[in-house]
């Protein structure tokens, strides 16, 4: 595993910085999805439709995944392209698919003890997802293979708006902090959430949505850079190395982002 060594400050205020960053519109295309899962490093696009069909676009090809058992699907993470989780927050449920589009790992929390109510989940490293239990309000890092909890955090107040992660590294936005784990579970950074709505992972650097506007967040959470972009309504967003995704709800938006 790569371990990527930062200097962070727990408690700190984010300051807004003068520099805006500029992106440059690559491309647009109309997709018509109701999650965007976004593009792996193979590029293949994954999307879910408004009944339920999970899509792979791969050169010009599309494979689909359904489980109309499971119902709506909340959220899909493709961060780890062999093990793309797929989270159906009505059932409490969640899938893991491989490269291939097929299921290998179906797990109902409703089934499993203890219970587990779970608001959000994204992928952790090895066999590992983090999970957000309402109940015991604490963030978790499960086992899916071993049914155990790797770690658990002190409960954590306020209502959770967002959860991101890599294989080093999870973002756990509340309506009064982000938090910043570690893969190991230990908190890192913790910051007052301004007004941030959501947030997105280009590999270790942080993107937020503020009232509209998107900022990328410093290495070391002291200051927020404006990232000037079109008056487009930003439904969803993501990016990828070098590359900021907009969904707008009918096209999505490719620019060409370049953060030091």
């Amino acid at each position: 595993m790569i371990r990527l060594f930062f200097t962070f400050f727990i408690g700190v205020v984010p300051l807004f910085g003068q520099d805006t960053i500029v992106p440059v519109l690559l491309k647009t295309e109309a997709v018509k999805a109701e999650v965007i899962g976004g593009y792996d490093k193979f590029d293949n696009f994954y999307y879910t439709t408004i009944n339920n069909n999970f899509i792979k676009r791969s050169n010009g090809k599309e494979t689909t995944f359904s489980n109309v058992q499971l119902g709506t699907i909340e959220s899909v993470n493709i961060f780890n392209p062999l093990k793309i989780n797929i989270f159906y927050k009505d059932l409490n449920s969640f899938i893991i698919l491989d490269n291939r589009m097929a299921d290998v790992f179906i797990i109902d929390f409703n089934q499993l003890q203890p219970f587990r109510n779970i608001t959000h989940l994204s992928t952790g490293p090895d066999n590992t997802v983090w999970i957000f239990n309402t109940d015991s309000q604490q963030l978790e890092l499960y086992d899916y293979k071993q049914n155990r909890s790797r770690f658990r955090s002190v409960p954590i107040n306020g209502k959770v708006l967002d959860l991101k992660s890599n294989f080093n590294f999870c973002w756990l936005l509340t309506q009064n902090y982000l938090y910043q784990y570690n893969y190991l579970g230990s908190m890192i950074s913790k910051i007052p959430n301004n007004g941030y709505e959501k947030i997105a992972l280009s590999k270790e650097k942080l993107i937020v949505l503020k009232q509209g506007q998107l900022y990328r967040v410093t290495k070391d959470l002291e200051v927020m850079q404006p990232i000037k972009s079109p008056n487009l309504l930003i439904k969803q967003f993501f990016a990828t190395t070098e590359t900021l995704y907009i969904y707008d709800g009918e096209i999505l938006h490719h620019y060409q982002l370049k953060l030091d």
